[in-house]
């Protein structure tokens, strides 16, 4: 072991509940991981606290009994599990640092299941309750065996990620912490869709690898160590006010760096735009420089620029709508062809993302796996929200401000379509959308599966998870800013941020924010669209005109029975025009509807939606020739566009075939970006 000769400084962002010091060793051959982890965990909370509980992640892949592998049937992210090339965790030692040996302490539990075969989360009875405001240290050495990478972490010949592979302790809740009535652990197994929930400290990690890895990891590099003789290198990053770290080492990267200058990169027009939209000074929104990191694939070569842009233009736009990125470094990491599982995930100050040796630039592919990981730098890094609960909080506030970010930077994407690996060009025609048409699409494939606050274990299945986490949150979130308007949402987006910033908020945190900033009790929107799980759909029912004075048919008069075929004169000719609204839906929002009549005569009607339908009557001179419910678009939430629009003549068939083939090209599109994280 490398001994530990100092531990992390401390910084005033955190509250800094842990203080974690590791020394650790990578055995490329075995692909093992050995390692000395010093805690230090502080008792904030007014509670004795008798026992401790940590997460061992990396044991969900020990076997096939494991709540993860039952749960996941051994795939993700369009991997498998190699027979014979698992992983696992090993605390060899825990003891109290100069006090007890807890090893013989330790025992499984299973918080969440009956399944007794699960080991992600071990409880430690102690000698002593530590009390309320005092500090136990910790002395745990530790073996991690990497699996095979399926699923996030693991290593793919010489490339090694690694990530969830310490002991990580859980968090404890004290009573009006979150939903905690009394206190206690939060700290959930290892689940198939789930993430992760932990409190914030410094990070101070000695990392020793043989002297031809290129290595990065979570924080900024302090100092390297070389031992010729035993042809290793020794790493120290540090990094403070994170809730985890992460690295990651191969002979075959390239690492490479570029500086994000915030004067350069942002200029003075837009400083002032962001500060008029959010009401603040200039000062308050103005961002600082960044070292930018990237380890790439040498045969991704041709991707540099675009990672590197996609980086700058997440620190740019997350910064000035948010609040400025804190930490000195952010680094990419590329996996390689074949470890491609590790791809598309989100570690403090260090992202994984994913290409190809091809790529068109109108495929936005890099870009949009780039801006999303480091979106979460903000949302599940900072914001640090339970990811095992409420993955909305950080899932699809992300997609949602990912979205934005991507329109505003690059513009409508192509659908990647391939053949034989290689991309489809620009010039056959295909479509360009938005990423709020891609998000829709994707909530429309199931919108009625589940509600989107749920456990990560509780939903339908992975899809209604992702659906649910991710874009329809997303769609969530940009109908209520069409409701509320921009301005209104960026600064109820940045309140919530600053002033939840390395804390754990709840979504009822999130409601309060939005009904503060907006002055508006925005509850029954939540309860409807986060909460519930029903479907909103308006459609145009009836639209019928007819003239006004023609008389046609049989009378009785007291001459007895005539025969009249009468019009009105032309030049005084009117019409009686119905026009009936439907709810189909069980949801309800108020929507704008526009009547256009044939001499280009508009009228607006507001309908709150509430009973199943409206009725609108007319008396003009010419006849409705289109009728459009929502016509600015603000209810991305309507599940079916092709009925809220009637058009006199207008045959409806191929308006819903080219709907029905963008639908199925963004569907297919998202099954392959599924791994996204």
């Amino acid at each position: 072991m490398i001994p530990v000769s100092c531990g992390a400084a401390r910084a005033a962002l955190s509250r800094h509940i842990v203080d974690c010091e590791i020394t650790a060793r990578l055995d490329a051959t075995a692909k093992t991981v050995e390692g000395l982890e010093i805690l230090k965990w502080r008792n904030d909370s007014p509670d004795q606290v008798g026992e401790l509980r940590f997460h061992l992640y990396m044991n969900a892949f020990k076997n096939e009994k494991s709540t993860f592998m039952r749960e996941s049937g051994g795939a993700s992210r369009g991997y498998r599990v190699r027979e014979g090339e698992w992983g696992w965790i090993e605390v060899r030692r825990l003891e109290i640092a100069g006090g007890a040996d807890l090893t013989s302490a330790i025992r499984y539990i299973h918080p969440d299941d009956d399944n007794a075969d699960d080991q992600t989360v071990i409880a430690v009875r102690l000698p002593l309750p530590v009390k309320p405001g005092e500090t136990i240290t910790l002395r745990i050495e530790f073996l991690t065996k990497l699996p095979h990478v399926f699923a996030r972490a693991g290593y793919h010949g010489d490339f090694f990620m690694v990530a969830q592979w310490f002991p990580k302790i859980g968090v404890w809740e004290k009573a009006g912490d979150r939903y905690a009535t009394v206190g206690g652990w939060n700290c959930h197994q290892f689940h198939a869709n789930s993430e992760f929930y932990a409190d914030y400290g410094p990070y101070d990690v000695r990392l020793t690898v043989p002297s031809h890895y290129v290595v990065g990891a979570t924080g900024a590099l302090e100092g390297r160590e070389e031992n010729r003789a035993a042809g290793a290198t020794t790493y120290r990053f540090v990094q403070e006010d994170v809730h985890d770290f992460a690295w990651t080492g191969s002979p075959r990267f390239r690492r490479l760096e570029r500086t994000f200058q915030a004067e350069r990169e942002v200029s003075a027009k837009e400083l002032a735009e962001t500060a008029r939209l959010l009401g603040l000074p200039e000062s308050e929104v103005r961002l600082q420089d960044t070292k930018m990191i990237l380890l790439l694939q040498p045969e991704h070569a041709g991707q540099e620029d675009r990672y590197f842009r996609a980086v700058a233009t997440g620190l740019k736009y997350f910064g000035l709508w948010y609040g400025k990125y804190p930490y000195r470094t952010i680094t990419v990491v590329d996996p390689p062809y074949g470890g491609g599982a590790a791809g598309g995930m989100e570690y403090p100050t260090l992202i994984t993302a994913g290409t190809s040796w091809w790529v068109l630039p109108e495929e936005q592919v890099p870009e949009m796996v780039t801006v999303h990981e480091f979106g979460h730098q903000y949302w599940y890094g900072m914001v640090g929200n339970n990811e095992f609960e409420e993955s909305w909080l950080d899932e699809g506030l992300n997609t949602y401000s990912t979205s934005k970010i991507l329109d505003r930077a690059y513009g409508p994407m192509v659908l990647p379509l391939r053949l034989r690996g290689v991309p489809v060009p620009r010039w056959l025609g295909l479509p360009r959308v938005g990423w709020d048409a891609v998000n829709r699409a994707a909530y429309l494939v199931a919108p009625k599966a589940d509600s989107i606050v749920r456990s990560a274990w509780e939903y339908y299945d992975g899809a209604s998870y992702g659906i649910n986490s991710y874009m329809r949150p997303g769609v969530v979130l940009r109908t209520l800013e069409n409701l509320l308007g921009e301005q209104v949402m960026a600064r109820a987006l940045r309140t919530f941020f600053q002033r939840w910033r390395f804390r754990h908020p709840t979504t009822q945190d999130f409601i309060r924010v939005v009904n503060e900033v907006s002055a508006r009790d925005m509850q029954w929107f939540f309860d409807q669209f986060v909460f519930g799980s029903n479907v909103l759909d308006y459609r145009v029912g009836e639209v019928s005109s007819w003239e006004i004075g023609v008389e046609r048919g049989v009378f009785d008069s007291p001459k007895g029975r005539t025969s009249v075929e009468k019009r009105p004169d032309p030049r005084q000719q009117r019409f009686q025009s119905e026009v009936k609204i439907q709810r189909e839906g069980e949801a309800i929002l108020p929507v704008t509807i526009q009547i256009r009549f044939k001499d280009g005569h508009l009228e607006e009607r507001e309908w709150d939606g509430r009973y199943r339908w409206v009725k609108y009557t007319f008396e003009r001179a010419t006849r409705v020739d289109s009728v459009v419910i929502d016509p600015d678009r603000k209810i991305l939430l309507d599940a079916n566009f092709a009925n809220n629009s009637y058009t006199a003549g207008l045959q409806r068939a191929p308006l819903l075939k080219w709907v029905a083939n963008l639908l199925f090209w963004v569907q297919n599109w998202l099954l392959a970006a599924s791994a996204i994280a």
